[in-house]
């Protein structure tokens, strides 16, 4: 059985994600963090973020990505229930007011 993760290692994993000051930086380390498969599923979510919370519907998200709808509708519960993060930087960015 897999022991769970050391709260201090998640820590740390938080600090360097926060590390990179431009997003030629943070390509840098995620490329080496995580796959290309890891990398196309966080964009693909991001992107769906971004356009359930620009107010598109779950099926013309579900169309214009290419994605099921139940991928979509995972998405919408992660903007709804989630920890607040997608909120937050949809915010930050000017996304999202």
């Amino acid at each position: 059985m897999r022991k769970p993760v050391p709260p201090r290692h998640l820590k740390e994993l938080f600090q360097l994600l926060a590390a990179p000051a431009s997003p030629q930086e943070a390509e840098l380390l995620l490329k080496d963090l995580a796959t290309p498969q890891e990398l196309e599923a966080f964009a693909e979510r991001w992107q769906l973020v971004k356009m359930l919370a620009k107010g598109i519907t779950q099926r013309e998200v579900a169309r214009k990505l290419g994605v099921s709808i139940s991928k979509v509708t995972r998405g919408s519960k992660w903007l709804q229930y989630g920890s607040g993060g997608f909120m937050h930087f949809l915010r930050k960015l000017k996304i999202m007011k």
